[in-house]
Protein backbone atom coordinates (compact mmCIF):
# COMPACT_ATOMS: atom_id res chain seq x y z
CA UNK A 1 0.00 0.00 0.00
CA UNK A 2 1.27 3.48 -0.82
CA UNK A 3 2.48 5.87 1.87
CA UNK A 4 -0.28 8.28 0.82
CA UNK A 5 -3.00 5.74 1.62
CA UNK A 6 -1.32 4.86 4.92
CA UNK A 7 -1.25 8.56 5.85
CA UNK A 8 -5.00 8.68 5.27
CA UNK A 9 -5.59 5.51 7.33
CA UNK A 10 -3.65 6.94 10.30
CA UNK A 11 -5.41 10.32 10.01
CA UNK A 12 -8.90 8.79 9.95
CA UNK A 13 -8.12 6.75 13.07
CA UNK A 14 -6.87 9.83 14.94
CA UNK A 15 -9.90 12.04 14.26
CA UNK A 16 -12.06 9.54 16.19
CA UNK A 17 -10.62 11.20 19.32
CA UNK A 18 -12.08 14.60 18.35
CA UNK A 19 -15.40 15.47 19.99
CA UNK A 20 -17.68 18.53 19.92
CA UNK A 21 -16.71 21.25 22.38
CA UNK A 22 -12.99 20.49 22.14
CA UNK A 23 -10.16 22.90 21.41
CA UNK A 24 -7.98 21.13 18.86
CA UNK A 25 -4.39 21.69 17.71
CA UNK A 26 -3.93 21.08 13.99
CA UNK A 27 -0.52 19.87 12.88
CA UNK A 28 1.35 20.63 9.67
CA UNK A 29 2.56 18.42 6.84
CA UNK A 30 1.48 15.76 4.38
CA UNK A 31 -0.09 13.40 6.94
CA UNK A 32 -1.75 16.20 8.91
CA UNK A 33 -3.30 17.35 5.62
CA UNK A 34 -5.58 14.27 5.60
CA UNK A 35 -6.48 14.79 9.26
CA UNK A 36 -7.50 18.41 8.61
CA UNK A 37 -9.58 17.35 5.61
CA UNK A 38 -11.33 14.70 7.73
CA UNK A 39 -12.06 17.23 10.50
CA UNK A 40 -13.40 19.63 7.85
CA UNK A 41 -15.88 16.93 6.80
CA UNK A 42 -16.87 16.36 10.44
CA UNK A 43 -17.44 20.10 10.92
CA UNK A 44 -19.66 20.12 7.82
CA UNK A 45 -21.65 17.34 9.47
CA UNK A 46 -22.16 19.25 12.73
CA UNK A 47 -18.93 18.84 14.77
CA UNK A 48 -18.43 21.98 16.86
CA UNK A 49 -14.77 22.70 17.67
CA UNK A 50 -12.31 25.56 17.83
CA UNK A 51 -8.84 24.93 16.43
CA UNK A 52 -5.32 26.33 16.71
CA UNK A 53 -3.10 25.99 13.62
CA UNK A 54 0.62 25.19 13.83
CA UNK A 55 1.43 27.01 10.57
CA UNK A 56 0.12 29.59 8.12
CA UNK A 57 -0.35 26.77 5.61
CA UNK A 58 -2.50 24.75 8.05
CA UNK A 59 -4.52 27.83 8.98
CA UNK A 60 -5.36 28.53 5.32
CA UNK A 61 -6.40 24.91 4.71
CA UNK A 62 -8.52 24.75 7.88
CA UNK A 63 -10.32 28.02 7.14
CA UNK A 64 -11.05 26.89 3.56
CA UNK A 65 -12.79 23.82 5.05
CA UNK A 66 -14.90 25.86 7.48
CA UNK A 67 -12.93 25.02 10.63
CA UNK A 68 -12.99 27.87 13.17
CA UNK A 69 -9.46 29.03 13.95
CA UNK A 70 -8.53 30.81 17.19
CA UNK A 71 -5.16 31.87 18.57
CA UNK A 72 -3.29 29.83 21.17
CA UNK A 73 -3.64 32.79 23.55
CA UNK A 74 -7.44 32.62 23.15
CA UNK A 75 -7.44 28.83 23.59
CA UNK A 76 -5.10 28.91 26.63
CA UNK A 77 -5.04 25.10 26.72
CA UNK A 78 -5.90 22.53 24.05
CA UNK A 79 -7.75 19.27 24.66
CA UNK A 80 -6.04 17.44 21.82
CA UNK A 81 -3.44 18.01 19.09
CA UNK A 82 -2.98 15.73 16.09
CA UNK A 83 0.25 16.08 14.14
CA UNK A 84 2.64 14.10 11.97
CA UNK A 85 6.33 13.27 12.45
CA UNK A 86 9.36 12.69 10.27
CA UNK A 87 10.52 9.84 12.52
CA UNK A 88 9.07 8.14 15.60
CA UNK A 89 10.81 5.52 17.76
CA UNK A 90 9.52 2.94 20.24
CA UNK A 91 10.00 5.38 23.16
CA UNK A 92 7.49 7.89 21.69
CA UNK A 93 10.36 10.22 20.75
CA UNK A 94 10.17 12.12 17.47
CA UNK A 95 12.07 14.11 14.92
CA UNK A 96 9.82 16.81 13.47
CA UNK A 97 10.35 19.92 11.38
CA UNK A 98 10.73 18.60 7.85
CA UNK A 99 7.93 21.01 6.95
CA UNK A 100 9.57 23.84 8.88
CA UNK A 101 6.83 24.30 11.52
CA UNK A 102 8.71 22.78 14.47
CA UNK A 103 8.66 25.88 16.71
CA UNK A 104 4.90 26.41 16.62
CA UNK A 105 4.36 22.64 16.72
CA UNK A 106 6.39 22.32 19.91
CA UNK A 107 4.65 25.29 21.55
CA UNK A 108 1.25 23.81 20.70
CA UNK A 109 2.27 20.34 21.90
CA UNK A 110 3.47 21.80 25.21
CA UNK A 111 0.06 23.40 25.74
CA UNK A 112 -2.02 20.30 24.90
CA UNK A 113 -3.51 17.64 27.20
CA UNK A 114 -3.44 14.78 24.64
CA UNK A 115 -0.86 14.75 21.84
CA UNK A 116 -1.50 12.24 19.05
CA UNK A 117 1.13 11.56 16.39
CA UNK A 118 0.03 10.05 13.07
CA UNK A 119 2.42 8.43 10.62
CA UNK A 120 2.77 5.99 7.76
CA UNK A 121 4.86 2.87 8.37
CA UNK A 122 8.01 4.39 6.81
CA UNK A 123 8.29 6.88 9.70
CA UNK A 124 8.66 4.22 12.42
CA UNK A 125 12.32 3.69 13.33
CA UNK A 126 14.30 1.90 16.02
CA UNK A 127 16.75 4.81 16.23
CA UNK A 128 16.21 8.48 15.41
CA UNK A 129 18.55 10.27 13.04
CA UNK A 130 18.37 8.88 9.50
CA UNK A 131 16.18 11.95 8.91
CA UNK A 132 18.25 15.09 9.44
CA UNK A 133 17.36 17.00 12.62
CA UNK A 134 16.01 20.51 11.93
CA UNK A 135 17.13 23.32 14.22
CA UNK A 136 15.45 26.75 14.11
CA UNK A 137 17.81 29.69 14.50
CA UNK A 138 17.68 33.49 14.68
CA UNK A 139 19.07 34.81 11.35
CA UNK A 140 21.43 37.20 13.21
CA UNK A 141 23.26 34.17 14.65
CA UNK A 142 22.83 31.49 11.96
CA UNK A 143 26.31 31.60 10.39
CA UNK A 144 28.06 31.50 13.79
CA UNK A 145 25.81 28.65 14.92
CA UNK A 146 26.72 26.71 11.75
CA UNK A 147 30.42 27.05 12.69
CA UNK A 148 29.69 25.82 16.21
CA UNK A 149 27.68 22.84 14.92
CA UNK A 150 30.49 21.98 12.49
CA UNK A 151 32.87 21.83 15.46
CA UNK A 152 30.41 19.35 17.05
CA UNK A 153 30.63 17.13 13.91
CA UNK A 154 26.92 17.59 13.19
CA UNK A 155 27.41 18.41 9.47
CA UNK A 156 25.06 21.44 9.48
CA UNK A 157 23.41 22.58 6.26
CA UNK A 158 21.33 25.74 6.08
CA UNK A 159 17.95 24.98 4.54
CA UNK A 160 17.14 26.67 1.23
CA UNK A 161 13.95 27.08 -0.75
CA UNK A 162 15.07 27.03 -4.36
CA UNK A 163 18.12 29.31 -4.34
CA UNK A 164 16.80 31.47 -1.48
CA UNK A 165 17.33 31.01 2.26
CA UNK A 166 14.32 29.15 3.73
CA UNK A 167 12.36 31.20 6.27
CA UNK A 168 9.91 29.80 8.84
CA UNK A 169 6.53 31.37 9.69
CA UNK A 170 8.37 33.13 12.53
CA UNK A 171 10.91 34.46 9.98
CA UNK A 172 13.74 32.34 11.34
CA UNK A 173 16.28 30.08 9.60
CA UNK A 174 16.46 26.28 9.66
CA UNK A 175 19.71 24.36 9.89
CA UNK A 176 19.48 20.61 9.24
CA UNK A 177 22.06 18.50 11.11
CA UNK A 178 23.15 14.87 11.13
CA UNK A 179 22.72 13.23 14.56
CA UNK A 180 23.00 9.64 13.33
CA UNK A 181 26.49 9.13 14.82
CA UNK A 182 25.71 11.02 18.01
CA UNK A 183 26.13 8.65 20.97
CA UNK A 184 25.00 10.91 23.81
CA UNK A 185 21.41 10.59 25.09
CA UNK A 186 18.97 12.63 23.01
CA UNK A 187 17.90 14.66 26.06
CA UNK A 188 21.55 15.71 26.61
CA UNK A 189 21.93 16.62 22.95
CA UNK A 190 18.73 18.69 23.14
CA UNK A 191 20.02 20.60 26.19
CA UNK A 192 23.41 21.11 24.60
CA UNK A 193 21.89 22.54 21.40
CA UNK A 194 19.44 24.81 23.19
CA UNK A 195 22.25 26.22 25.33
CA UNK A 196 23.71 27.83 22.18
CA UNK A 197 22.43 31.44 21.99
CA UNK A 198 20.41 31.96 18.82
CA UNK A 199 19.04 28.42 18.64
CA UNK A 200 15.34 28.94 19.22
CA UNK A 201 14.18 25.31 19.10
CA UNK A 202 15.07 21.85 17.82
CA UNK A 203 13.00 19.23 16.05
CA UNK A 204 13.55 16.72 18.87
CA UNK A 205 10.18 16.04 20.52
CA UNK A 206 11.19 13.75 23.37
CA UNK A 207 8.44 13.91 26.00
CA UNK A 208 5.27 15.42 24.52
CA UNK A 209 3.66 12.46 22.74
CA UNK A 210 0.84 10.47 24.39
CA UNK A 211 -0.46 8.34 21.50
CA UNK A 212 1.21 7.18 18.29
CA UNK A 213 -0.95 5.91 15.43
CA UNK A 214 1.02 4.21 12.66
CA UNK A 215 -0.74 2.85 9.59
CA UNK A 216 0.44 -0.52 8.36
CA UNK A 217 -1.34 -1.08 5.09
CA UNK A 218 -5.09 -0.78 5.70
CA UNK A 219 -4.69 -1.13 9.46
CA UNK A 220 -4.02 1.65 11.99
CA UNK A 221 -1.96 0.48 14.97
CA UNK A 222 -2.29 2.70 18.09
CA UNK A 223 0.17 2.74 20.96
CA UNK A 224 -0.36 4.73 24.16
CA UNK A 225 2.43 5.94 26.39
Amino acid sequence: MSGVNEKKVAALEAVKYVKSGMKVGLGTGSTAFYMIQAIGEMVKNGLNIKAVATSVETEKLAKSLGIEIITLAEAKRLDITIDGADEVNEEFQLIKGGGGALLREKIVAHNTDLNIIIADSSKRVSRLGKFKLPIETIPFATQLIISELEAMNLEPIQRLKGDQVYRTDENNDIIDVNIWNCDEPLSDLEQCLKAIPGIVETGLFLTTTNVVIVAEGEKAVSRKR
